[in-house]
C-alpha cells in the first residue's frame, strides 16, 4: 500500500509540475511569437518610411539645405511632395517634415499646426541620423486605438542632417492580423504542447505501473518460491519468528514440520528437469490441501519442504498432521501420463517442547527429517538422543562438500590384484581416502553413504574418475600400463552424463579404454536392470572393462548375467573369510567360481589376508585376488614399491617350487 501511494504521489506531481512547466511554456511561446511579429511590423513601418523619405524629399531635392526646413516650404515644393507620394496613398497617412529646431514646414494633410511638435525623444535620435518608430494613437480618431506607426527618419543633404521627416503608416490592420495570428499561434502551440504532455503523462503513468508492477513482483519473488508460488525460507522465517513471539503470550505450542521428497533425484535424473518441475508443483498443490487455513506451506529449495504449525495443542497433534500429510503421497502423481510413487519423509519439531526459540527449533526439526530419512520410517518427531549424531553427519556433509574443491584432502589409493597361478599383478583397485584436516583419515565407509543419500554422489565419482585417470596417464608417460578398476554407485547409472564424461576424460589425457575397469555392486544392477544394461552397454562400446562387484549380496538372476557386458565377478569378502570356518562357505564359494567359468568370467577375491585362504581359492579355482596378504592400499607414490615387492616374492616363489621339484 505504501508503495502504491507512493507511485500515485510520484505520478500526481509529476502531471502537476510538467502541467505547469508546459502552461509557462506556452505562455513564453506565445508572447514570444506576438513581440516578434510586432518588432517585424514595426520593422517593415521603418523600412516604409525611409522609402517614402528617400522619394519625396532627398530624391527631389537632392541638394536642399538647411534654410529650406525653417520655414514651411513653397507652394511648388510641396506639390512636387504630394505628387511624389501619391502613390504611396493609402499606406501613408501623413507625412510630415520638421526643420531642426523642430518647426513643421509640411505635412501632406495641409495642416500646419505648429502647436503640435514632435516627440523630443525620437526627433533628437532622427537629427543624430537614427531612425526611430513608436505606435501611437490615430489623432483622427476618436478611441484612441494605437493604430498608426509614426517613424522619424532624418533628411539628409550631402552628409549633414537637415531636417525630420515624420512618416505616419496605418497599423490596426497590421495590429489586427498579429492578434489574428498570435491567437492561431497559441491555440496551435497550446494544442501542441497538450498533446506532447498528454504523450508524455501516459508514457509516464505506464512506467509508474510498471514499477508498481515490478515492485510488487520483486516483493513476491523475495517472499515466494518462483516455481511452486509457496513462502521460502525468509517468509517462512518471519512467520516462525511471529509465531514463537505469539505463544509465549498465548502459551499454545508451535510445530515445525520439514518434508524431504525420496530419491526426487532419481526423477530429475531419469524424466529431466521439466518433470521434476511439475511433480514439485503438484506436490505443492497436494500439501496445501492437507493442512489448516491457518498454517503455511514452504518451499525451502530443491526437493524440501516446511509446513507451519503456529497454534497446536500438544506434540501428538502435530503428529497426527504430520502422517496426514504423507497420506498424500499414497496416490500416485500423474504427469505427462506417466505414474510416479514418491515418498517422503518428515521430522517435527515443537517449540517449547524441543527448542526455546525458532531458529533452534527449525534445527530440530532438521535433524528429526533426517532420522525419519535413514530409518525410512515416514515420520519422526525430534529426540535429543538423535541429535549429536545428525549434527555431525550434517557437519561432515559440509565438510565432503568443501572437499570436492580443495586440492589433497580426498585421495586415491591403490591396491594390488594379483593372478592366482602365475602370481602377476594384473591390475589395481582404486580406494578413496579423506584427509580431513581435523578429523585426520576417515575411510569410505563413513562417508559414502552419506554421499549416496544427499546426491553428493556425483561429483564425488567424476572426482575420483579424475584423479584415477590422470594417474594412469602419469604412469603412462613413465612406460607402465597398470589396469585400474573404479567402484560405481547404483545411483550413478542413474545419471545421463556419465557415459559422456568418461568418454571426454579419456580422451582429455589420451588414456586407452582397456586401462579403466569399472565395478558396479549386484544391488545396484537389479534396482532397475534395464537402465543399469543400457548404461553398462554404453560403457562397454568405448572399451572399458566391466565387472560385478560384491557378488553374492544380492539376486542377480542368470539370464542378467548373460546379457549385462561383464568380465568379471568379484566375490564379497563375508564369503571369503567364511571358507575356513564353515565348509559350506567353500562350497558356495566354488559354486559361484564354476557359474562364472561358466559365462566366461573371471573370479576375483577380496579380502584375502593369510596364506591358507590364498591356498584354498587356487584350489577351488579362483582366477585373481587382493588384500593384505599381498598388500594394503596404498597411496600412488608407493604403487611402484609394492609392485616391485610383489614381483620379488613371485620370483622367490618361483624358484622356490623349481627347487623343490
Amino acid at each position: 500500500m505504501r508503495q502504491r501511494l507512493m507511485n500515485v504521489s510520484l505520478t500526481t506531481t509529476f502531471a502537476v509540475v510538467s502541467l505547469v512547466a508546459f502552461l509557462g511554456l506556452g505562455v513564453v511561446l506565445t508572447v514570444g511569437t506576438t513581440s516578434f511579429l510586432r518588432d517585424q511590423g514595426v520593422s517593415d513601418a521603418r523600412q516604409t518610411a525611409e522609402v517614402v523619405t528617400h522619394l519625396a524629399v532627398e530624391h527631389n531635392f537632392p541638394s536642399a539645405a538647411a534654410p529650406m526646413f525653417r520655414a514651411p516650404l513653397r507652394a511648388g515644393e510641396s506639390r512636387t511632395i504630394d505628387t511624389s507620394i501619391s502613390g504611396s496613398r493609402p499606406a501613408v497617412r501623413n507625412l510630415r517634415l520638421w526643420g531642426p529646431n523642430g518647426n513643421l514646414v509640411y505635412s501632406s494633410i495641409g495642416i500646419v499646426d505648429t502647436a503640435h511638435s514632435p516627440q523630443s525623444g525620437a526627433f533628437d535620435d532622427a537629427l543624430r541620423g537614427g531612425v526611430s518608430a513608436r505606435i501611437d494613437a490615430d489623432p483622427a480618431q476618436v478611441s484612441g486605438r494605437g493604430d498608426v506607426v509614426d517613424v522619424f527618419v532624418p533628411v539628409r543633404s550631402v552628409d549633414s542632417v537637415v531636417g525630420v521627416a515624420q512618416v505616419t503608416l496605418p497599423y490596426s490592420d497590421t495590429e489586427g492580423r498579429i492578434e489574428s495570428a498570435s491567437r492561431k499561434i497559441a491555440a496551435l502551440v497550446g494544442l501542441g504542447l497538450l498533446l506532447v504532455w498528454l504523450i508524455l503523462f501516459r508514457a509516464v503513468h505506464r512506467a509508474s505501473q510498471r514499477l508498481r508492477r515490478q515492485s510488487s513482483d520483486n516483493a513476491q519473488l523475495a517472499l515466494h518460491d518462483p516455481l511452486t508460488g509457496l513462502p521460502n525460507r525468509r517468509l517462512l522465517s518471519e512467520r516462525l519468528e511471529r509465531a514463537a513471539l505469539l505463544s509465549t503470550r498465548t502459551g499454545a505450542c508451535v510445530a515445525l514440520m520439514l518434508l524431504d521428497l525420496d530419491r526426487f533425484k532419481e526423477v530429475n535424473d531419469t524424466l529431466g528437469h521439466k518433470h521434476g518441475d511439475i511433480l514439485l508443483r503438484d506436490v505443492a498443490d497436494r500439501l496445501k490441501t492437507a493442512v489448516r487455513d491457518m498454517d503455511t506451506v514452504a518451499r525451502l529449495g530443491g526437493d524440501e519442504f516446511a509446513i507451519l504449525l503456529p497454534s497446536v495443542a500438544r506434540v501428538e497433534d502435530a503428529e497426527a498432521l504430520g502422517r496426514r500429510v504423507l497420506d498424500v503421497f499414497m496416490e500416485p502423481f500423474e504427469i505427462e501420463g506417466l505414474a510416479l510413487h514418491v515418498d517422503a519423509s518428515i521430522g517435527i519439531a515443537v517449540l517449547p517442547d524441543h527448542a526455546d526459540d525458532a531458529e533452534t527449533v527449525m534445527q530440530r526439526a532438521d535433524v528429526a527429517m533426517y532420522v525419519a530419512k535413514a530409518a525410512h520410517i515416514g515420520i519422526a518427531t525430534y529426540s535429543a538422543d538423535d541429535d549429536a549424531h545428525n549434527t555431525e553427519r550434517l557437519v561432515l556433509l559440509g565438510d565432503l562438500r568443501r572437499a570436492l574443491d580443495r586440492p589433497g584432502e580426498l585421495e586415491v589409493y591403490f591396491q594390488p590384484k594379483v593372478n592366482l597361478r602365475s602370481g602377476e599383478v594384473v591390475g589395481l583397485e582404486a580406494l578413496l581416502r579423506w584427509h580431513h584436516p581435523t578429523n585426520g583419515l576417515i575411510l569410505p565407509d563413513d562417508f559414502i553413504p552419506l554421499a549416496e543419500r544427499t546426491g553428493l554422489i556425483h561429483p564425488l565419482t567424476r572426482k575420483v574418475l579424475e584423479l584415477v585417470v590422470t594417474q594412469l596417464a602419469a604412469w603412462d608417460r613413465e612406460g607402465r600400463e597398470v589396469p585400474v578398476a573404479v567402484n560405481l554407485s547404483g545411483r550413478n547409472l542413474n545419471e545421463p552424463r556419465l557415459v559422456d564424461f568418461i568418454a571426454d576424460l579419456l580422451d582429455r589425457h589420451a588414456v586407452h579404454p582397456v586401462l579403466l575397469e569399472l565395478e558396479v555392486t549386484e544391488s545396484a544392477m537389479i534396482e532397475d536392470p534395464n537402465a543399469a544394461r543400457e548404461v553398462l552397454n554404453q560403457l562397454s562400446s568405448l572399451g572399458l572393462q566391466i565387472s560385478v562387484d560384491d557378488f553374492g549380496t544380492g539376486y542377480t538372476s542368470m539370464a542378467q548375467l548373460e546379457r549385462l557386458p561383464l568380465r568379471a565377478l568379484k566375490i564379497d569378502k563375508s564369503f571369503v573369510w567364511r571358507m575356513l570356518e564353515d565348509p559350506g562357505g567353500a562350497v558356495l564359494v566354488k559354486a559361484i567360481i564354476d557359474l562364472a567359468h561358466e559365462f566366461n568370467l573371471l573370479v576375483v577375491a577380496e579380502g584375502v589376508e593369510e596364506e591358507p585362504l590364498l591356498a584354498e581359492l587356487r584350489r577351488l579355482g579362483c582366477d585373481v585376488a587382493q588384500g593384505f596378504h599381498w598388500s594394503e592400499a596404498v597411496p600412488a607414490s608407493e604403487v611402484h614399491t609394492v609392485l616391485d615387492r610383489i614381483c620379488v616374492a613371485r620370483g622367490r616363489e618361483t624358484a622356490r617350487v623349481q627347487s623343490d621339484a
